[in-house]
C-alpha cells in the first residue's frame, strides 16, 4: 500500500549494516496535527538509505511510503517504509497533516483517497 505524509524533518539516524548484503537507516517526522504533535518513524533500506542526505532537520518534507506487517514467531511488527523524501513547497506548509493513500489502496480511483487524523490524546 503507498502512502505519502507531509511534515517535519525532526531526526535522521546513521546507516546501519544488517549484514553484509542489507543496510537500513531511520528518520522521524514531525507531524502537527491538532493539540499535540506526532513523532513518526520510518525506514530506509538498501539503496534508499542516502535520499536523506541532502535534507536538513527542520526542513518541511513529503514523505511517500509503503504500510508494511510481518509475523515472527508470534509476533506482529509494523512498518513504515519509505521509497521517496522530497522538500515540501513551501506554501502548504500551513496546512493540516494529511496521509494520502495511493491508487493501489482498496476502493480508490483515478484520485487518491485523502484520510485526516484528527486525533488530540496526547498519547
Amino acid at each position: 500500500m503507498a502512502f505519502e505524509v507531509d511534515g517535519k524533518m525532526y531526526r535522521k539516524f546513521d546507516t546501519e549494516n544488517k549484514s553484509q548484503t542489507f543496510q537500513t537507516r531511520e528518520f522521524v517526522i514531525e507531524i502537527k496535527d491538532g493539540q499535540y504533535p506526532q513523532f513518526v518513524k520510518f525506514q530506509l533500506v538498501q539503496d534508499r538509505c542516502g535520499i536523506v542526505d541532502d535534507l536538513q532537520e527542520g526542513e518541511q518534507v513529503k514523505v511517500h511510503f509503503d504500510l508494511r506487517g510481518r509475523e515472527w514467531q508470534g509476533k506482529f511488527f509494523t512498518n513504515l517504509q519509505a521509497w521517496r523524501v522530497e522538500k515540501f513547497a513551501e506554501s502548504t506548509q500551513a496546512a493540516p497533516a494529511r496521509v494520502s493513500a495511493g491508487s493501489d489502496f482498496p476502493g480508490a480511483g483515478d484520485e487518491p483517497q485523502s484520510l485526516e487524523f484528527n486525533d488530540d490524546l496526547p498519547f
